[in-house]
């Protein structure tokens, strides 16, 4: 059984920074990819970033290129998401997310785990 606890999510103005986390139980954590994404309100679920098993490649959404950066910890099986320069159009619903797989992926069926979702709030 995985479960996914994500923490850090909050309010903050817009070009602000939040770190957010995920910590992730179970033994297997460090053989599998690890994704977030992101939903707002009456939106589809959003790819925002992925990191490899070994943390060595990642990848990122669009819309968040340049400020966004994960990273992870595998002996803390925890990953992490620093978001700098945050818009108000980064408002959403932001999900941890344990892949099938080991190299990364950006679809969320890809995904067999997800966390409960941490709320961030950009304000203009």
């Amino acid at each position: 059984q995985v479960q996914l606890v994500e923490s850090g999510g909050g309010l903050v103005q817009a070009g602000g920074s939040l770190r957010l986390s995920c910590a992730a139980s179970g033994r297997t954590f460090s053989r599998y990819c690890m994704g977030w994404f992101r939903q707002a309100p009456g939106k589809e679920r959003e790819f925002v970033a992925a990191i490899n098993w070994s943390g060595d490649r990642t990848y990122y959404g669009d819309s968040v290129k340049g400020r966004f950066t994960i990273s992870r910890d595998n002996a803390k099986n925890t990953v992490y998401l620093q978001m700098n320069s945050l818009k108000p159009e980064d408002t959403a619903v932001y999900y941890c997310a344990r892949s099938s797989y080991s190299s990364i992926g950006s679809r969320p069926d890809e995904y067999g785990y997800w966390g409960q979702g941490t709320q961030v709030t950009v304000s203009s």
